[in-house]
């Protein structure tokens, strides 16, 4: 099939709900060769319009089996922190995607304050409905940020059966201990620990280890701050004793970010233990 072709079908795909797709190449991000779609859907939940946006790698084929990798965005960003920005972990993201021909998804899960809340996970279940329906999906692999690290742990924990791989940077695993961004963390939870208190239990991945039965790799920073590796270290020792692929990359200087070679054996851990 031509790019043209292909294209042409894109713009004549059938979705649930309201979608507006846009399809540009992106060599001028440094994704050379790949095509994007910017998608609008309207969420079940509430029926608010959502967005999210698919990466493509070159001459994609419908019709041929296919792992989307999803990633989600830290606290403040959107939809486009994976696509667009240069960042190790960014970069890491979508040169994994692309070396591995999968589908790079990256949704705006109620931008900018999510923490995966219980609309971002409604989302999230819709997005991979969606997917499924349109695409030969083989594999799903959940990977994410700070926040999106959080959530990337959150979501797995919650609907293990959706997922195949999780790649963590940087998040937490206890919202319950934790004790930065609480006011958006409470807005998107629906109260405070103290109002919900099973809300922010059962987000908490730390509590539940044995849902972890598929690979999982993180990556910690001793000296990180903003969102402690604690809780993650303890998830990690915690799923290994059931789960032999389980990847723990913890820098005892590391601050809150991982470098593009860190992002990149994690993200590849994932892929390689799914083959």
């Amino acid at each position: 099939m031509t790019r043209s072709q292909f294209s042409q079908l894109i713009s004549r795909s059938a979705f649930a709900g309201s979608c507006i797709a846009f399809i540009v190449v992106l060599a001028s991000q440094g994704i050379s060769a790949e095509t994007i779609e910017d998608r609008t859907f309207i969420a079940t939940c509430d029926g608010s319009a959502q967005r999210y946006v698919i990466v493509m790698p070159d001459e994609f084929q419908l019709d041929q089996p296919v792992t989307v990798l999803i990633a989600l965005h830290g606290h403040g960003s959107d939809r486009w922190q994976f696509v667009r920005q240069e960042r190790g972990e960014c970069r890491a993201v979508r040169d994994v995607a692309a070396a591995n021909r999968a589908l790079l998804v990256s949704p705006d899960y109620r931008a900018p304050t999510s923490w995966m809340g219980p609309k971002a996970e409604a989302d999230i279940v819709q997005i991979i409905d969606s997917l499924r329906m349109r695409f030969q999906v083989k594999r799903v692999i959940l990977c994410g940020g700070s926040m999106g690290g959080t959530g990337a742990l959150t979501f797995a924990a919650l609907h293990p059966n959706l997922i195949d791989g999780v790649v963590s940077l940087n998040g937490t695993a206890n919202l319950v201990e934790y004790e930065r961004f609480l006011d958006a963390i409470a807005e998107s939870y629906g109260g405070t620990k103290q109002q919900v208190p099973e809300e922010y239990r059962k987000r908490s991945a730390e509590f539940v280890p044995g849902r972890f039965t598929m690979p999982l790799a993180a990556t910690t920073g001793g000296a990180d701050e903003i969102v402690p590796p604690d809780s993650v270290l303890r998830l990690m020792e915690a799923v290994r004793r059931t789960n032999n692929h389980v990847l723990s990359l913890h820098r005892p200087d590391g601050g809150h970010s991982t470098s593009y070679d860190d992002t990149k054996q994690a993200l590849e851990f994932a892929f390689d233990a799914l083959r």
